[in-house]
């Protein structure tokens, strides 16, 4: 029969995994590896914090197994250890938005207020198969490159204002970014609304289409 400490000790190695959830600044880390591998550099800006802090968040995070690590040069680029990891934090956010009603209430203040229309992802996918709307990705560079939809046309949201005379006019637009908890397209459905545009956002992003399993593309634009 096993005894106290070997059962402390396996219970031990569950608490490691949520001790390196214990933070914001990884979980924002983990929601952006979840668009694929980034540089430690690149996270750093991407997360607003510098080199030598992020550093030791990813630290953390591969400790506890949740990511992995190769070097290209004198650079090094992490990624998620498996897409188990990715369930685990869509499965978190759920869990928070279904029992903390703080939650709710953070987000309204973060994607602000509700304004723009949502289409599902079954009306997304129709329409990518009929051609008769442009799907924009509005994320950064290096998210679209590690992977984007489809026939996606890509405009990060920070250029949109000087790239519009790029999309066609009078078309309808549906605005995608990273998924339900990311303000992008939000920002995006705003900014085209403004410009007379006919335009709704994607209700999902990339992270839940890959774990649905739904075809997606790599490479730059």
């Amino acid at each position: 029969m096993a005894d106290r400490a070997t059962k402390d000790a396996l219970f031990a190695e569950f608490a490691a995994v949520g001790k390196a959830l214990g933070s914001p600044k990884r979980l924002e880390l983990l929601d952006l590896l979840a668009q694929g591998p980034r540089s430690v550099d690149e996270l750093a800006t991407a997360t607003d914090v510098g080199v030598s802090s992020c550093s030791a968040h990813l630290q953390a995070l591969r400790q506890a197994g949740l990511v992995a690590t190769r070097r290209e040069g004198t650079r090094i680029f992490y990624s998620l250890a498996g897409e188990d990891v990715a369930q685990l934090w869509e499965h978190l956010r759920r869990v928070a938005q279904g029992h903390r009603a703080q939650t709710e209430l953070a987000r309204r203040a973060y994607l602000g207020p509700d304004d723009t229309t949502a289409i599902d992802t079954e009306e997304l996918l129709r329409r990518l198969d009929s051609g008769d709307t442009v799907i924009l990705d509005v994320r950064p560079g290096p998210e679209y490159a590690a992977g984007h939809l489809p026939g996606a046309v890509h405009i990060p949201v920070e250029e949109l204002t000087q790239r519009l005379s790029e999309l066609p006019a009078g078309s309808e637009i549906v605005a995608y970014c990273r998924g339900r908890y990311c303000v992008l397209a939000h920002d995006a459905v705003r900014l085209l609304s403004s410009h007379g545009w006919t335009t709704r956002r994607a209700a999902d992003g990339i992270l839940e289409w890959k774990l649905a399993g739904l075809p997606i593309d790599i490479g730059a634009a």
